[in-house]
């Protein structure tokens, strides 16, 4: 079925530059190609010449807005000829192009014309046009890895690969490669991360700075004149992944993270996400906006997501409830009649299956008055007699555990031996198998044992090199729960901030009865410390003494 083709078809000027081709000087810029094209058309008597031009777009795709409009005109019959300067302006993507040329054009009756490599679909296409669109990918290729291999490097050495700064930093007038803090998005980025300690989720954090009228980071751009995109079409439109996105952010911290994503192909530009163990991260490049504390508690909460109930109620001790006997988190539920006091947990088990565990229930308020009389006692405790609690602390870190943590030791080093003697060792069984000493067969079996061997210890490695490194973060962690503790003053009420700061979960066993008594046993696990057992009246009465006899002798060595 032939198109009908209208008597006012038009011939479209093409014109494409890429990021890459502009290092050509202005023999390829846009101007440029327009002047030959136009002085073609008139030259060449082509009719009603219209141009069209792609800037800063790459030929290995074909989703460029104005080649895609050519193209929409051609499919109504409204194209005549299709002229570019030279051939690798249609595209540099041979199997595109190609249909292009022996499918798509002739089907649309569109005449195609290549000026510099004299390409003119009215006379045929040359065998040498396939062999010239490879080249043409070829040499995208090559740019392709240049660029890649520049940035690798330049990623390497700790500079930042974002073209832009993230919202809440800017380029520093005196020198574009450092950031700098923008005061006014700034604030706006800490208020997120507060509203994520508050208990809010990105969803709900998106509909409150919304109802705030808070401008989104590219309504805030495009109005310090940073233009960036189109303004949305919806003012003051913050969605959750927005919010994700800046909670998620490390740079935040003042570090730089490059290699955060890659991509399969130079034909691909699609973004992926590669694995955290991949990124190179380099720490205080530039100010930080969040602290390192505030920045790992989000990333723990947002690790426990809690959902708000169907009255849009969430609790403080979401996501930090786990069933002592099952393991799973405790659900929070609130009834009805939609009544705080009555408000609940129970095991997440039980619900899906009530043969797999018990109901393990709680009440939310005697779980709050539990935390509260818990951290009153404990922030006291360490207030009153710091070098006690550090000290009992040490002690409950166990004998046992410093047993363990030393064999580690040992085993991490015996693994990393190992790994080089089984090296050494097929080095020398390849070469009796050179010299015939080890038959192929034999060679080929023992090889694969000790590669097995070898390939299993260096998996096991990295694994006793985190546990030890944990073991030392522990420590680290009992210094920074005592500075934590000690800002604490007047404990009255629990707040979402306070308990996310100090909690890292609470287990709570299944009820017992006892002469018609329930009970029910709920431990507290502390950041950086764990469980705190608190010491017992005679020991703070002998640390009580000890103390006194230390200032006395201090005092009267002064004297």
């Amino acid at each position: 079925m032939s198109i009908k083709q209208p008597t006012d078809r038009i011939t479209a000027l093409y014109a494409r530059l890429s990021r890459d081709d502009e290092k050509d000087g202005i023999s390829g810029s846009i101007q440029n190609q327009r002047a030959i094209l136009e002085k073609y058309a008139k030259d060449n008597k082509l009719p009603n010449p219209r141009f069209f031009y792609d800037d800063g777009f790459s030929g290995v795709l074909f989703n460029r807005p104005a080649f895609m409009e050519i193209m929409e005109l051609a499919e109504q019959g409204l194209v005549a000829n299709l002229v570019v300067k030279d051939h690798s302006r249609l595209g540099r993507n041979r199997l595109i192009v190609g249909q292009l040329l022996e499918e798509d054009f002739i089907r649309l009756n569109v005449r195609y014309i290549a000026i510099m490599d004299n390409i003119d679909t009215k006379n045929g296409i040359s065998d040498l046009v396939p062999m010239q669109d490879l080249f043409n990918e070829w040499h995208a290729k090559n740019t392709s890895d240049k660029v890649r291999k520049v940035m690798q490097s330049k990623g390497m050495s700790g500079k930042h690969l974002t073209t832009n700064p993230p919202f809440g930093y800017m380029k520093s007038p005196d020198d574009k490669e450092q950031w700098i803090i923008d005061e006014p998005a700034a604030e706006v980025v800490k208020r997120i991360f507060d509203l994520c300690i508050s208990g809010l989720g990105p969803t709900q954090i998106a509909k409150k700075l919304k109802a705030e009228k808070v401008m989104t980071p590219t309504e805030y751009w495009n109005s310090i004149g940073r233009k960036c995109s189109n303004p949305p079409a919806v003012p003051f439109g913050w969605v959750a992944d927005t919010v994700s996105n800046i909670l998620d952010k490390q740079e935040y911290c003042g570090d730089t993270v490059n290699f955060r994503t890659t991509s399969k192909s130079f034909k691909l530009k699609k973004r992926l996400e590669r694995p955290q163990d991949e990124w190179q991260i380099f720490e205080n490049t530039h100010p930080a906006i969040v602290d390192r504390e505030t920045f790992a508690l989000v990333q723990e909460l947002r690790k426990h997501r809690r959902r708000p109930t169907k009255s849009g109620i969430v609790s403080m001790f979401s996501g930090l409830l786990y069933c002592a006997d099952c393991g799973e988190k405790l659900y929070y539920s609130v009834t009805n009649n939609y009544k705080r006091e009555q408000a609940y947990f129970f095991c997440s088990s039980y619900r899906k299956n009530s043969d797999i565990c018990s109901a393990h229930y709680i009440r939310e308020k005697v779980i709050e008055k539990l935390v509260l009389e818990s951290m009153q006692r404990v922030l006291w405790y360490v207030q009153s007699y710091e070098k006690l609690f550090a000290q009992k602390q040490l002690e409950n870190f166990g004998e046992q555990k410093k047993k363990e943590l030393t064999e580690k030791r040992r085993e991490l080093e015996k693994a990393k031996r190992r790994i080089r003697e089984i090296d050494t060792v097929i080095q020398k069984l390849y070469e009796d198998n050179a010299t015939g000493k080890v038959s192929d067969d034999r060679f080929a079996t023992m090889s694969m044992s000790l590669e097995t061997e070898q390939e299993e210890l260096k998996t096991k490695v990295p694994e006793l090199e985190t546990e030890l490194e944990n073991a030392k973060i522990a420590t680290e962690g009992l210094q920074r729960f005592i500075e934590k503790a000690k800002k604490v003053t007047q404990l009255t009420e629990l707040t979402p901030e306070l308990v996310h700061e100090f909690i890292q979960k609470i287990v709570v066993s299944k009820p017992e009865y006892k002469d018609g008594k329930r009970y029910q046993s709920v431990e507290i696990h502390y950041n950086g410390v764990g469980i705190i057992r608190e010491p017992s009246p005679e020991e703070m009465e002998e640390y009580f003494q000890e103390h006194l006899k230390t200032k006395g002798a201090r005092m009267t060595k002064t004297a």
